[in-house]
């Protein structure tokens, strides 16, 4: 006759299969990270280059123009710093609140490279400076030429979206900074409390002494 051992059985796929999703959850947060630092970097670099030039006419000569991109549109680099603090707020919170700060994470980036991109064929920042210059206020730029730092610009708004696309996919399963400092709710173990030195120990009484208490009171 057979016996049929009631000992379970250990199953180690279950424990394998939390392994993949811890990894790939470390992956997605450094891909995050990386993504969210590098775009906002590119953006405020490349919104403070030259995005176009221009000639204007002024007493019978040629007077060469030029405008950055802070002159042409101020939005992407306000977007990339509202991109930065969402990126360290999705550490910051958890649950609900985090999705929200990942949605404006993901806008902040989109709105940074749809604004650069329009700001690539824009002419008004030179058209501007050329009516200041001859003091006619209908006077336009001419000969007027864009650089690519608008469209490095609207890549760096893409690696803000990205990131925020990331936080959104897969930010549930991120730490969050403050989860260390909050307290679980179990209570901590009490220190037992000390007992009265032995007067017949002098090695008892000194330490008693060095610790601050009086040997001599009762415990």
């Amino acid at each position: 006759m057979e016996y049929v051992s009631a000992v379970p059985v250990p199953q180690p796929r279950a424990r394998a299969a939390s392994a993949p999703d811890s990894a790939g959850s470390r992956r997605s947060l450094g891909a995050g990270l990386l993504l969210g630092a590098a775009g906002a970097t590119v953006v405020l670099l490349a919104s403070g280059q030259t995005w176009a030039e221009g000639q204007a006419a002024v007493g019978g000569g040629i007077l060469p123009l030029s405008a950055d991109g802070q002159d042409v549109t101020g939005l992407p680099a306000a977007l990339a710093v509202v991109g930065l603090a969402a990126l360290v707020a999705v550490f910051a919170v958890r649950g609900g609140s985090r999705v929200l700060v990942a949605g404006l994470l993901a806008l902040s980036g989109l709105g940074a490279g749809l604004s650069a991109w329009a700001g690539a064929s824009d002419s008004a920042a030179l058209d501007e400076q050329a009516a200041q210059t001859t003091g006619n206020t209908s006077a336009t730029v001419e000969a007027l030429s864009h650089t690519a730092w608008p469209y490095v610009t609207a890549v760096g708004g893409l690696l803000i979206l990205l990131a925020g696309l990331l936080a959104l996919r897969f930010g549930r399963g991120w730490p969050a900074m403050s989860g260390r400092y909050e307290r679980d709710g179990t209570p901590r173990p009490r220190r037992a409390p000390r007992t009265a030195p032995d007067p017949d120990r002098p090695e008892e009484l000194w330490k008693a002494l060095d610790r601050g208490e009086d040997p001599t009171r009762d415990a």
